[in-house]
C-alpha cells in the first residue's frame, strides 16, 4: 500500500506486519521501499514474533 506527501514525487509505502491466525497487526513502518525500511518494520515487531520468524540481515 502506497500513499504520497506533499507530491507525487514524494511517495510513501506502508509496511505492515500481520498475525496469520488474529490477522491483529504486529507491526507497522512508513517508509520507501528499501532494504532498511524493511529492517525498521523487523525491528516494529514485538520480540515474540521476532523470535518465531527468519531474521533479516
Amino acid at each position: 500500500m502506497w500513499s504520497f506527501v506533499g507530491n507525487k514525487e514524494n511517495k510513501q509505502w506502508i509496511w505492515l506486519a500481520l498475525d496469520t491466525k488474529t490477522r491483529e497487526i504486529v507491526g507497522v513502518y512508513v517508509g520507501d521501499r528499501s532494504r532498511e525500511s524493511a529492517k525498521k518494520l523487523w525491528k516494529s515487531l514485538p520480540p515474540v514474533y521476532r523470535q518465531c520468524a527468519g531474521a533479516v540481515s
